[in-house]
């Protein structure tokens, strides 16, 4: 008897160390994360509607035609019916009609790309609400956000209104990271060369834990931040301190700050180059680089000039053609 103490006590452990994990998935604060746990949860009970069943057939089989029970019937001459095959065929194929509409509509409303269209599932967002943006680099091995509209940028520390959207415009230094703060909405890549976008809103104020969810080197397990959800006061005080506090973010400073480092403390600017976001994502933050977008606009101009240029005398033999006939 006092051997199955401790393995009762083993059974239930698991269940103890459930109790205390903050299931942030499921409990968002951010109304596109909300809508995320819920196609989540809605996913799984579709699912569920045919491993339940299957699981429990499993073991009605295994119990009712067991060895010792003589009272089931053998019959080793069955070969099909009817009802069963429709069952069989026919709740899956509903189950995965009813998912393939659920990720048609999901997909579309809840692309990063798209502007919100609410505040959470009662609140419209107000004709007079302005989108706010934030530009954020992912580094070796830190977050660099920059605040074009209030001038500021913030190393390792995230912070933005109640109820405002916010608009993210998303870059790499190096290689490839994936920004992810589970409160507030999914994780999209970060990628150097490229931008890509996130639209999201936070519906509580508290602190909410960030990070990379995507393995990227060395210092990838320190590679977090915490983002603060404020009332509009609290964050416009933020902003008061981080520009009386920090001193400015010109592209030689960036230069030194992205160079790989591990664990940094939160760092703030208060003033920023405004062209810094965009050097970045063109790869030109160094003196004598040029951008990519002006490099490829080059290269688009000279194809065309040769294009111009191979067309005219095929135009003026055609119509030298026609002139001698």
């Amino acid at each position: 008897m006092a051997s199955l103490i401790p393995r009762r006590a083993l059974l239930l452990l698991p269940a103890l160390l459930l109790a205390g994990c903050n299931t942030v998935l499921m409990n968002p604060s951010g109304d596109i994360a909300s809508q995320q746990g819920r196609l989540i949860v809605v996913s799984t009970l579709l699912m569920l509607l045919v491993i339940v069943p299957v699981i429990a057939l499993t073991i009605l089989f295994a119990w009712r035609y067991r060895k010792n029970n003589t009272k089931a019937v053998y019959d080793p001459e069955w070969d099909h019916s009817t009802q069963l095959e429709l069952v069989i065929w026919g709740a899956p194929l509903l189950i995965i009609i009813a998912l393939g509409l659920l990720t048609w509509i999901s997909t579309h409303t809840l692309d990063p790309y798209r502007a919100l269209s609410r505040l959470d599932e009662n609140r419209p967002i107000p004709a007079s609400t302005k989108t706010m943006t934030v530009e954020v680099v992912a580094l070796d091995w830190k977050w660099l956000f920059i605040y074009p509209e209030q001038g500021i940028a913030t190393v390792n520390e995230l912070a933005a209104p109640v109820d405002v959207p916010i608009r993210f415009k998303i870059t790499a230094s190096s290689v490839m990271n994936s920004f992810f703060i589970p409160a507030l909405a999914g994780q999209i890549y970060a990628m150097p060369g490229m931008e890509t976008t996130l639209h999201a809103v936070i519906n509580k104020p508290g602190e909410f834990d960030g990070f990379s969810a995507n393995y990227s080197g060395a210092g990838f397990s320190g590679m977090r931040f915490k983002f603060h959800g404020m009332s509009q006061e609290g964050f416009d005080n933020w902003v008061k301190t981080a520009k009386a506090n920090g001193s400015g973010l010109k592209r030689a400073d960036y230069i030194e700050l992205e160079k790989p480092s591990e664990r940094d403390p939160v760092k703030h600017y208060g003033s920023v180059d405004p062209s810094l976001f965009h050097a970045i994502v063109n790869r030109c933050v160094a003196a004598g680089q040029v951008c990519m977008d002006k490099m490829m606009m080059t290269d688009l101009n000279v194809k065309e000039a040769k294009a111009a240029g191979a067309e005219a005398p095929a135009e003026a033999g055609s119509h030298g053609g026609k002139h001698h006939e």
